[in-house]
């Protein structure tokens, strides 16, 4: 047990998968709440804007 522990903490051949699928992870969640945030903000502005034309 103690070689196989030796050995996978040496390999490090999955770690630029790991730390590509954090990377995934955190730029999915930023953009989700950057959308988020200008989705209202845009909407108040088209509703808004809608309000002043004339019928």
């Amino acid at each position: 047990m103690t070689r196989i522990w030796k050995r996978l903490r040496r390999d490090e051949s999955g770690v630029t998968l790991v730390e590509y699928g954090i990377a995934l992870a955190l730029a999915l969640a930023l953009g989700t709440a950057a959308l988020t945030t200008l989705g209202g903000e845009i909407s108040d502005s088209l509703n808004a804007a809608g309000t002043e034309m004339p019928n």
